[in-house]
């Protein structure tokens, strides 16, 4: 019966054997199209992750992920004149994530918080959920915090070894070093002169390696540099002034030997750096420097021929020009000579001893010493002076006594410089410079009659006249005051004085140059700003008896010499 129905089935005409081997070719097609999908799905998985590993070959490590393992760009050492280390490199490590492998933002924030409290929790939490390869979240850790976060045990927290700058003298030398930001670059004070005569391009190149850079050795003595930053703090905090500075300079040479101002910074932690009140005074300041300027008034007439040492001027009378009225401080009501119009720092006799010479040939000398235009040394921090667009009578009258125009107390000493170094105006320079090569880049701006001239104006004014608290036993001093009324609401006021004091010593071979600034310093119990000869001189005073000796110059006691004029004609 079974056989029969199964006769029914088959279709009539129809061999078995032939429908078995039908089945046989379409199992076997099957199987073989499962092969090749099975090999399509391998070679496709392989060639993602192949595709993956050439895209990460080529991704940015310091975007994508933790950074390569070296130490940043190296800078050379900065030293003093003496070998002493103003700045040098040292390693500290830097704290970075990998968001992409971080499990619990909350968590890892939470934890660093109690080494670092100061984070900024907000945008730590964003740099941890943005999924980024690489971020940063703390730089330059102290040895101490690095330790207390890898002992955290963070998963995606890891450390970069890099370099950071360290300043031994701290802000005892700030304005003339200057600062790194935090990726060791220079910028400001010799920091920065440093990279822009190269040094950035050698860290681009990776060619700063540490072994291969010499120190860079300055002009500057850190024992001076201490005692004149010393000085300037404890005048700032005495006469109780907005702000005070020094500059001590190599007549010679043209080296700046110290120059410091406050207030100051401390540029291993510099969060005021930049401050509206941190600025340095002594060749970012611009200021009207008040009667130091008459130094270049009378030798402008001396040199001119047109005036001697016994030529008078009648300071009887006050000057009345352009609205405005010349008078004395204390004046003697008389007619002076010219060493009395210095020692008497007279305005009436200055006025008149720039009216000799004339408009135009006032303002070429002034520009010839250097005061009217921008300083070339080699810290960056260099303001640009100012003076009228057009120079008139009352322009000149004004600027004779140091009014009307502004300039720098790093110009001016570099000025008084010419006139004492036997006429020849030198830039200054942070760097060392011989003698020889001083006089190679220098400029003759006045006759040797003239520098004679000067020289014991200079030194009969500390004996006699208005420099007398300038002078040190010993040492030889001359120098001259400035008390300049500061410009309140577009007028000139009584009650503020931005006080200098240029000092030059020995003065029968001078070699070393002292100019300090003090910006309304107050006497004791009052609130009356003091002149020159009361703060800036007492300082200025107060370094050249501290400094002299280590800077070579043997004090005499006992027969100080008069001054004399050694060879005016």
């Amino acid at each position: 019966m079974i056989s029969l129905l199964r006769r029914r089935r088959e279709p009539a005409g129809v061999d078995r054997s032939i429908v078995v081997e039908g089945s046989r070719k379409v199992t076997g097609g099957k199987q073989k199209n499962r092969v090749v999908m099975t090999m399509a799905v391998f070679f496709a998985i392989y060639g993602a992750i192949a595709g993956r590993l050439v895209y990460l070959a080529n991704l940015d490590p310091q975007s994508s992920g933790p950074p390569e393992s070296r130490v940043t760009a190296s800078r050379p050492d900065i030293v003093d004149r003496n070998g002493e280390v103003l700045a040098t490199d040292i390693k500290t490590a830097s704290l970075f994530a990998e968001p992409r492998r971080i499990v619990d933002a909350d968590e890892v924030i939470e934890k660093i918080s109690t080494v670092l409290p100061d984070i900024d929790v907000e945008q730590t939490y964003k740099k941890l959920k943005s999924g980024a390869g690489f971020v940063w979240l703390k730089r330059q850790l102290t040895p101490r915090q690095q330790a207390e976060i890898f002992q955290l045990g963070l998963p995606g927290i890891g450390f970069r070894t890099e370099k950071r700058r360290f300043y031994p003298a701290g802000a005892t030398t700030s304005y003339i070093v200057g600062l790194t930001n935090i990726d060791n670059q220079g910028i400001s004070g010799l920091e920065k002169y440093i990279d822009d005569q190269g040094l950035a391009d050698l860290q681009a190149s990776g060619l700063a390696v540490a072994k291969d850079l010499q120190p860079v050795k300055l002009s500057v003595d850190l024992r001076v540099q201490h005692i004149v930053y010393d000085e300037i703090v404890n005048g700032l905090e005495k006469y109780r002034a907005l702000a005070a500075g020094a500059v001590v300079l190599d007549v010679r040479t043209g080296e700046v030997v110290a120059m410091a101002s406050a207030p100051d910074f401390d540029p291993n932690n510099p969060y005021n750096a930049k401050d509206k009140d941190r600025l340095n005074r002594m060749s970012a300041g611009l200021y009207e420097m008040g009667s130091t300027i008459k130094s270049f008034t009378t030798a402008m007439a001396l040199d001119s021929g047109k005036v001697n040492l016994e030529s008078k001027f009648d300071a009887s009378r006050p000057i009345v020009i352009g609205g405005r009225t010349i008078r004395d401080f204390r004046g003697k009501g008389r007619v002076l000579t010219v060493p009395e119009v210095f020692m008497f720092s007279s305005n009436i006799g200055s006025a008149k001893e720039a009216e000799v010479v004339g408009v135009e040939g006032h303002r070429e000398f002034l520009r010839r010493l250097g005061l009217l235009t921008r300083m070339q040394t080699e810290l960056p921090e260099v303001a640009r002076p100012t003076e009228p667009k057009v120079w008139k009578k009352v322009h000149s009258i004004t600027a004779a006594f140091g009014h009307g125009f502004s300039t720098t107390p790093l110009q001016t000493a570099v000025g008084v410089a010419a006139l004492m170094n036997g006429g020849y105006l030198m830039s200054p320079t942070f760097l060392p410079r011989t003698k020889e090569q001083a006089m190679a880049s220098s400029t003759k701006v006045v006759q040797d009659s003239t520098v004679d001239a000067m020289r014991y104006l200079y030194r009969i004014n500390a004996e006699k006249g208005g420099g007398k608290r300038g002078a040190v036993p010993g040492f030889r001093v001359g120098g001259k005051t400035g008390t300049a009324e500061k410009v309140v609401n577009g007028r000139y006021s009584s009650e503020k004085n931005f006080n200098a004091f240029v000092a030059v010593f020995p003065m029968d071979d001078p070699q070393y140059l002292v100019l300090t600034i003090i910006d309304e310093p107050k006497g004791e119990n009052s609130e009356r700003s003091l002149t020159a000869g009361l703060s800036a001189a007492p300082i200025s005073a107060n370094i050249v008896r501290r400094a002299g000796v280590l800077l070579g110059v043997k004090p005499e006691f006992g027969h100080e010499s008069a001054a004399t004029v050694a060879s005016y004609q």
